[in-house]
């Protein structure tokens, strides 16, 4: 379900999905609102869900998980589906989870000291899991180039900008 976002909202969104740690009002300074005004906002998408939380993100590499891997795995049957899911929540290692299109029904994104832990973590974790067939270890990434947040929100024009205070205005 789509969410209807406002020009503020996109703006609340740009800036603090480059940086979650951004003060409220410095976020305000940048749209032009009040403090209190970005405090509600912000509240309202997290109320609706477009906000899901904010992070810190751990360089892997430097606490000793230098392997990256990106793991298919075949489910027998789709009744075992959600019960696959719960086993492989309950792996540490496991850091992303998919449904995907395909010959695989999840797409799983790990994290192993080194490729021998990488093996074990699939042989006596993920393939003994009631339901699983089978797994496909995609790729080993070599080095995560960059990651981000989805910031997909065109500029805002200067009219777009008056709505949005006008919303605002409104509320």
């Amino acid at each position: 379900m789509k969410k209807h976002l406002d020009n503020l909202d996109k703006k609340i969104l740009n800036a603090v999905s480059k940086n979650a740690r951004t003060p409220f009002l410095e976020v305000a300074r940048e749209c032009g609102v009040s403090g209190a005004a970005i405090h509600q906002r912000v509240q309202k998408l997290i109320n609706i869900g477009v906000i899901k939380g904010s992070e810190f993100i751990v360089d892997t590499n430097k606490i000793g998980f230098e392997t990256c891997a990106f793991i298919g795995i075949s489910v027998s049957d789709m009744t075992y589906y959600k019960s696959v899911v719960a086993a492989l929540r309950n792996i540490p290692e496991i850091v992303e989870c998919h449904t995907t299109t395909g010959r695989n029904a999840l797409l799983i994104k790990v994290y192993a000291h080194n490729n021998y832990e990488l093996g074990s973590l699939i042989l006596d974790k993920i393939v003994t899991i009631k339901g699983v067939t089978g797994t496909e270890t995609m790729q080993i990434s070599l080095e995560e180039i960059f990651r981000r947040q989805i910031s997909t929100f065109d500029a805002i024009s200067d009219d777009e900008e008056s709505e949005a205070e006008n919303d605002l205005n409104e509320e």
